[in-house]
């Protein structure tokens, strides 16, 4: 008798899908939409199974936190017409299961009220279903520019990727890459805004260019007060800064004559950079992102 070929579940193990990760993870291109259309089409009928949705609860490694509560609506209805077309994939845990991939289909099915939902149950690693649960989100969902984001970085560090090999991996270019990683040097108060659209994507590029936080700050409070366009934030970004030590005697602060030096070195290393008093300073987040940075820079340190 083998056991091997079924797990704690009593759900046949099928070989294929494990390769099929490994295949993905090692590919040129990064495509979710491959990896779970070889789960489900090699999955027999029969080890397709009901799961009560109390008993479900998200990935812990699920990079979304706002979902769009119109658009879960409008699946609701489709769900209840028609039912859930694609089943979820999910992992045994110690108690009840943990979301894979499907979360939306989970939460929109609560929402039109059904108890039970079609499902996969496959034994991942932690790691497998962190890339799984970014690649979903960052190749099926509408995430929020700062989500996908954290989503690129989180992908980049687990992959040991540079920001060239992650664009071309994701088909996309260097510079949307680079961009996006920029959002996570704004100051924890705007990400949230722009989590909550308060703000869009071209704003919050805008102001992460900026190197000074409280001209930042002051930016954005004119965006969400007075409605600014991107491009009128652009040239108010560009106008001297003008600081008050004290009422009668306001100092004005000009923009950095390096300005476009250091966007041009921010844009090639995906980093903050700052230039002044004769000195380049080049921000990292931890030791893989040093590493990244000396790799960029073609800097052998020998150990």
């Amino acid at each position: 008798m083998e056991t091997n070929n079924v797990n704690e579940t009593g759900i046949p193990r099928r070989k294929a899908l494990g390769k099929g990760l490994e295949e993905l993870f090692n590919s040129e291109i990064l495509d979710y939409s491959t990896v779970e259309e070889k789960i489900v089409n090699e999955t027999p009928k029969e080890a397709i199974t009901m799961v009560n949705i109390n008993e479900l609860r998200s990935n812990p490694y699920q990079p979304r936190k706002f979902f769009d509560e119109s658009a879960l609506s409008e699946l609701a209805e489709s769900i209840k017409e028609h039912g859930v077309f694609q089943p979820i994939i999910i992992k045994k845990s110690i108690k009840g299961y943990e979301i894979i991939a499907g979360e939306r289909r989970v939460k929109a099915s609560k929402l039109a009220g059904l108890s039970e939902i079609p499902a996969i149950i496959r034994d991942f690693n932690d790691t497998q279903m962190m890339e799984i649960a970014l690649l979903e989100n960052l190749q099926r969902e509408n995430l929020t520019a700062i989500e996908e984001a954290q989503a690129y970085k989180k992908l980049q560090e687990t992959l040991s990727l540079t920001q060239e090999e992650l664009a071309k991996r994701l088909g996309k270019s260097r510079s949307h890459i680079t961009n996006m990683l920029g959002l996570l040097t704004l100051p924890p108060t705007i990400q949230t805004d722009v989590n909550e659209k308060k703000i869009t994507m071209g704003h919050a590029r805008v102001l992460s260019k900026i190197d000074n936080s409280e001209q930042q700050r002051e930016l954005e409070e004119k965006v969400i007060s007075e409605g600014l366009s991107v491009r009128k934030l652009e040239e108010l970004s560009q106008e001297p800064i003008i600081i008050k030590s004290n009422p009668q005697k306001p100092r004005i602060k000009t923009q950095n004559e390096y300005q476009y030096l250091q966007e041009e070195i921010s844009e090639k290393l995906g980093t903050r950079v700052v230039i002044k008093k004769n000195k380049i300073e080049i921000s990292f987040a931890n030791g893989n992102d040093l590493n990244r940075l000396l790799e960029e820079m073609n800097i052998e340190v020998g150990r």
